[in-house]
């Protein structure tokens, strides 16, 4: 099947008879019969319905409330002015109609069941702004108008740890096969990876009968800390791909008696977890790298692209680095980025230019998390490289240095990125005004709530001595 870009940013081509049918063969072929329809929300998080078969074929216009896409990580929503702008008072509901590219198999039902990613619509039939899947759509809409085809190749790093029911005590690795738990770090360690050989075999099982496409796994710093890299491919379908992988490695987790976590810093003493976002761009009609000049040199698009980064990176941080959790990944000495400097084959900027053939020639943002919405975090390196090839912005010269050492130039903590999103209106516009509204809604108060909340810390340090 071929999938279908918006060409206006709001309006989606109507699905044609011939992708309802091949996906109506594909369900009749692995004997379906109960379909999950699955919207991600803000955070990532699948909402929808389970429906049985037959339903389903009759509805292909599934109706869900409006208001799930403005939902906290909490399940709370926003009572202020500016979530009442974007969601109607009355809860209305909006249409969501099957993508019939993204239709998969359930590998971990126990009755064959499918599941199917859902747009969402108005019942004007046009693509509701604020939902992240649109979100990413219309920043691609932006490129098909210029010409270009942006390829990407995500990088998810997430953490195995040992099961733990009560939320006030740390996380432990989990117990391998030689019955003790990883113990020091063991980057790039195959002896440490072969600890969980069930665990992996099963993950590599479930992603082959769902058609995800992942490349590489490897162990990285952290204890327990593993990476699997996707191949590169249409920024839409590889947000898709994020999107069910992470659902999927936490389904396998779970059978294995331990958890995966996508937390962006899970435990105090080990490094957190990106999502490194792997970029380039070709000509649509050629196929040819824009990155590149025939001589194999930088083109003048690459360096924008960079400095279009380098310019709204520090802003877009709310939507890369969405959860208070977030900010404690990105401290000086965690092996994590504190900048936007940038600097070719360089780990310790935010910014890197891998080493590659003139073809390949890529960037890549490793300042996002692997708590991040993947279709907003998509949307938004997309965002910030197409401001700075349209404007013509120029980076900074390349830092040859360790990044580590360099001042920080990203806010540090969710209350200061939120208002520097706030404050950036181009931004506003790319990404959609209603989008930002009611997603500044949404971790406004998800900053309330965790305000409220004591640490252990505070306890320790400040009941008796302040």
């Amino acid at each position: 099947m071929n999938r279908k870009h918006i060409a206006n940013g709001k309006r989606i081509a109507e699905r044609d008879n011939a992708g309802f049918n091949k996906m109506d063969d594909w369900l009749n072929k692995h004997g379906v019969t109960e379909v999950e329809c699955l919207v991600p929300d803000m955070t990532g998080i699948p909402r929808g319905k389970i429906l049985p078969r037959a339903k389903f074929n009759e509805d292909r216009g599934m109706r869900l409330p409006e208001g799930v896409l403005g939902m906290t990580v909490t399940g709370e929503y926003p009572e202020d002015e500016a979530f009442n702008k974007v969601i109607h008072e009355s809860d209305r509901d909006m249409v969501l109609k099957p993508d019939p590219d993204t239709v998969r198999i359930v590998p971990w039902a126990a009755d064959p069941t499918a599941q199917v990613i859902h747009d969402c619509f108005t019942f004007d039939d046009n693509l509701v702004e604020h939902a992240p899947r649109s979100v990413l759509r219309k920043v691609l809409a932006l490129y098909a108008e210029q010409g270009w085809k942006p390829v990407v190749a995500p990088e998810l790093e997430f953490y195995i740890v040992a099961r733990n029911t009560d939320p006030d005590l740390p996380l432990q690795p989990p117990i391998g096969r030689s019955g003790r738990a990883e113990s020091g770090r063991q980057a790039y360690s195959i002896d440490a990876v072969n600890e969980f050989d069930p665990l992996f075999e099963d993950i590599y099982d479930y992603c082959e009968k769902m058609e995800l496409e992942i490349d590489t796994l490897i162990h990285e710093v952290g204890t327990g800390q593993m990476e699997i890299n996707f191949l590169h491919g249409d920024p839409l379908e590889l947000a898709d791909s994020v999107f069910l992988f992470k659902r999927t490695v936490r389904e396998a987790a779970y059978r294995h008696e331990m958890y995966a976590t996508f937390m962006a810093k899970p435990m105090a003493d080990q490094p957190g977890s990106a999502m490194h976002i792997h970029l380039s761009v070709q000509d649509a009609k050629t196929g040819k790298n824009i990155f590149s000049l025939d001589d194999g040199s930088d083109s003048e698009l690459f360096s924008h692209a960079i400095g279009g980064l380098q310019k709204y990176l520090p802003a877009s941080m709310a939507l890369l680095a969405p959860f208070v959790n977030s900010y404690r990944r990105l401290v000086r000495n965690t092996a994590a980025p504190i900048n936007v400097q940038w600097g070719r084959d360089n780990r310790t900027v935010g910014i890197r230019v891998p080493e590659s053939t003139k073809a390949a020639r890529r960037l890549e943002n490793r300042v996002a998390g692997v708590d991040a919405n993947p279709y907003i975090a998509m949307a938004t390196t997309l965002a910030c490289c197409y401001l700075g090839m349209m404007n013509n912005i120029n980076p900074t010269q390349e830092l040859a240095g360790n990044g580590y050492n360099h001042e920080y130039e990203l806010p540090r903590s969710l209350n200061a990125a939120i208002d520097l999103l706030r404050a950036t209106p181009v931004l506003h516009e790319i990404l959609g005004e209603s989008f930002i509204t009611l997603y500044l809604s949404v971790k406004e108060l998800e900053y309330e709530e965790f305000m409220k909340v004591i640490s252990p810390w505070e306890r320790r340090h400040l009941l008796l001595h302040v």
